[in-house]
């Protein structure tokens, strides 16, 4: 586990990650990272541009058919 420090970045407060986690991570400047919530607390999460195209897919989806969804639930 990594300890990490809140820092001032302008008018901002940013986490500043060690040259070890971005390489366990593969991570590189500009990276997409996203924030998920969990019972134990706040993940950090590698961002995939593929699976957030399905998502949206999905999604689109799952609003075009919400009575199907509702009826195949019952």
């Amino acid at each position: 586990m990594a300890t990490l420090k809140l820092r001032a970045i302008g008018n901002s407060v940013g986490v500043v990650l060690p040259k070890d986690v971005l390489s366990k991570l593969d991570l590189r400047e500009g990276d997409t990272l996203h924030m998920v919530d969990s019972p134990d607390g706040i993940r950090l999460k590698r961002a995939d541009p593929e699976f957030e195209r399905q998502m949206e897919e999905a999604r689109a989806v799952m609003r075009r058919r919400r009575a199907v969804l509702r009826e195949l639930a019952k």
